[in-house]
């Protein structure tokens, strides 16, 4: 399988742990990401806050430029990257007044024919493989699915999950053999780009969904946004003033990585202000758990199909016919 792949500013920054852990699970589930050559910035997420025409200009020069480069679809792994690409397709669909601008600013032929993927379109168009590879390996963790709020709304814009009860990323997270817990805040705001401008509001918004996250019985937080994921975990030292125990945030290409046996190095995961140590040793220990007993299990098949032909091979003959 070959996909264009846009990585976006926070994949080649902020966030190299969500490329490395994409990259890394692409290769292990077979699929090709071809990265577009030459992307730009999307604008996300100040651009549609500046001008809503820059706001469609800049992700469709990505869009034309994979349109190019003989793409049909192009994955964009960060929530913001995605929603401003899908949102600028569906803006030119609309409007053929803003398509003939955008193309006399582009200067450059654009047919608008690309499909515009999330990681989690990707990884649940995988599931059959995600739990073949995984075999139960992550089994019995807890995890709740973090979706936020751009990976599905607007609803009319992005349509391939339900807007307030998504259930993707959950499907993906069990094919690993984790468990993902029934909760609250799943779709709920982190205060996304106000972590500087208002970070006393960014604090009581994490402090509330980790909080409910704790309640569920989760041991970590998946998310598929870099925004989300600074949020919640390079300001979780503020959100913990009161003991509670620390909650690593991992990326859903972690999880995913993590339940196809992946080293936690090779995805970057060290990277991470809060200690994701627990949560690694915990899949080992299940990993070997898993291990022991489908080991068991096939010695047992083989005892029993041991003696079954050890019986078969003692039976008297049958008499023949006259």
């Amino acid at each position: 399988m070959r996909i264009g792949y846009y990585p976006g500013c926070s994949l080649h920054a902020t966030s190299r742990e969500f490329d490395e852990s994409l990259r890394a699970t692409a290769v292990a589930l077979d699929v090709e990401l071809a990265e577009i050559d030459d992307w730009s910035c999307c604008g996300a997420t100040s651009g549609h806050a500046t001008s809503h025409l820059l706001s469609v200009a800049l992700p469709a020069r990505n869009l034309a430029l994979a349109e190019e480069q003989g793409m049909q679809e192009v994955l964009a792994p960060c929530a913001a990257c995605y929603n401003r690409l899908a949102s600028a397709s569906h803006s030119l669909r609309e409007d053929a007044g803003l398509e003939i601008k955008i193309k006399e600013i582009l200067a450059r032929p654009f047919a608008n024919t690309v499909r515009v993927r999330n990681v989690m379109e990707l990884y649940r168009s995988l599931i059959p493989q995600i739990t073949e590879k995984s075999a139960g390996r992550l089994k019995g963790m807890k995890v709740a699915c973090y979706y936020g709020c751009l990976l599905v709304r607007p609803p009319g814009v992005l349509a391939f999950d339900d807007a307030e009860q998504p259930t993707s990323m959950d499907e993906i997270c069990r094919a690993t053999g984790a468990t993902s817990v029934d909760w609250n805040l799943k779709v709920e705001c982190c205060g996304g780009a106000f972590s500087l401008s208002r970070t006393a509001s960014v604090i009581r918004l994490g402090r509330a969904i980790l909080e409910d996250a704790r309640k569920a019985g989760a041991e970590a937080l998946i998310v598929a946004c870099p925004m989300c994921h600074s949020n919640l975990d390079f300001r979780q030292s503020a959100m913990t003033q009161s003991g509670e125990t620390p909650m690593p945030v991992l990326f859903l290409s972690e999880l995913v990585g993590m339940g196809l046996g992946l080293s936690a190095r090779d995805m970057g995961m060290k990277r991470h202000f809060v200690n994701t140590g627990p949560i690694e040793k915990r899949a080992t220990e299940t990993a070997a758990q898993v291990a022991a007993e489908a080991a068991a299990k096939a010695a047992k098949a083989a005892e029993t199909a041991a003696k079954a032909t050890a019986q078969a091979g003692t039976a008297p003959a049958g008499k023949g016919v006259a």
